[in-house]
């Protein structure tokens, strides 16, 4: 691929990765604390305020714990050790994480924007000149014995601190090029990786719709996670860091013009919680979609995260999803940059990431259909029917194992 002319290039890595949200971070890590060259391209020029992903699993706190960030991310976040689901002002049944595994007791609740700031400080202690921001990857070709990607200052964005002085003179206009025997796309749903890979995918709408914020709170439910089976649909409730509640709400249709008033209200009408509207602090509305892309691994490119599979945000699976991947794409690339023959290791990551994804797939669509409206007599039913199924200590320990990923 011919350079744009007056291109900078920034010399060959061992590997450049494309997307620097939680997933990229976390994998670029991984890899710098190997000794290898890496840089991590992010096309925003600063760290996005919003957070979407709240929970953190135990098996990615595992995985986070190799990153060197576990013990900031526990000491930052809420401590979820059980839930509870509720319908009607009635308890329905209590699951507690600890019981269901005393070796991993709890899922860990922390917005996004921390934990992706924790990260980010995590890659420049290692390497201050890894995470390249406000650069936007345009194309890329796999010469055979490297990759080139083509890349620009974001559309009406200034290159992050430090950007355009280690890019060199032409990064801020012409661009760059970038050279790195691998390539990872870490790019997100819509990814640019996957479709200069020319990698298909296969999606799948859902007739869901939600709408979610954060309030203070200011119930006693403290760190129990609260799910409100009502015949309206579920409400989700989850304690957060700093004093807040995060409140997810099943809605008729994509509510994109409604108020925190509107959700407050919501919530007061399923579950007789009142929350405070003029203190809302985030506001989002809905709806799923999922994607899984055929492949994850072509040439000397692999993708990891939303790029390659996009489930529902309902159970918050997804970022812990991508995080896992990366664990698991860590030692092949070690592996391959060390001159080993990476093809099982390369097959048997595809085969089993992807068997991750299609599994949190079902659990993510089980969670949106136990939370859809239905008449209260069919509601009434399914409620005794949960409650009584999960009488069994060992159905209970299995069905909170499920949900924490495990």
């Amino acid at each position: 691929m011919p350079e744009a002319a007056g291109a900078a290039d920034t010399g060959m890595l061992d590997v450049a990765i494309v997307g620097g949200g939680p997933v990229g971070l976390y994998l670029g890590i991984l890899l710098i604390q190997q000794g290898f060259s890496v840089r991590i391209l992010e096309q925003r020029a600063s760290l996005s305020p919003h957070s979407r992903a709240i929970g953190i699993h135990p098996p990615a706190l595992a995985a986070l714990a190799q990153a060197g960030v576990g013990a900031v991310l526990e000491a930052d976040g809420v401590h979820i050790r059980d839930g509870v689901a509720r319908s009607r002002g009635l308890p329905v049944r209590r699951l507690s994480f600890a019981e269901a595994s005393p070796a991993s007791p709890h899922i860990l609740t922390l917005k996004q924007a921390r934990t992706e700031a924790i990260l980010e400080g995590r890659v420049r202690e290692l390497a201050p000149g890894a995470l390249l921001r406000g650069v936007r990857v345009g194309s890329l070709h796999d010469a055979g014995t490297h990759v080139v990607l083509a890349a620009a200052p974001e559309a009406g964005e200034r290159l992050g601190p430090g950007a355009a002085e280690r890019l060199g003179p032409g990064a801020a206009g012409a661009g760059c090029t970038f050279r790195a025997r691998l390539v990872v796309g870490a790019d997100g749903g819509r990814s640019t990786i996957r479709r200069e890979l020319g990698i298909p995918t296969t999606d799948r709408d859902y007739p869901d719709t939600y709408l979610m914020g954060d309030f203070p709170d200011t119930g006693s439910d403290g760190a129990t996670a609260v799910l409100y089976l009502e015949p309206g649909g579920i409400v989700e409730s989850f304690p957060l860091p700093e004093g807040l509640r995060r409140w997810v709400a099943h809605t008729e249709s994509l509510l994109d013009g409604a108020s925190a008033g509107d959700l407050a209200g919501l919530i007061l009408q399923r579950t007789g919680v009142t929350v405070d509207a003029r203190a809302n602090s985030m506001l989002s509305a809905f709806g799923v979609r999922s994607r899984m892309a055929a492949r994850m691994v072509r040439g000397r490119a692999a993708l990891v995260g939303d790029a390659a599979h996009q489930i529902s945000p309902i159970g918050g699976q997804g970022m812990n999803l991508g995080w896992l991947d990366a664990a698991a794409l860590a030692p092949v690339i070690e592996a391959a940059l060390a001159g080993q023959g990476t093809g099982p290791l390369l097959e048997r990551f595809e085969r089993t990431r992807m068997s991750a994804a299609r599994r949190a797939a079902r659990q993510a669509g089980w969670n949106m259909a136990l939370g859809r409206p239905m008449p209260a007599s069919f509601l009434s039913l399914r409620n005794s029917t949960v409650a009584w199924s999960l009488e069994s200590t060992r159905l209970r320990n299995l069905v909170a194992r499920r949900f924490t990923m495990q």
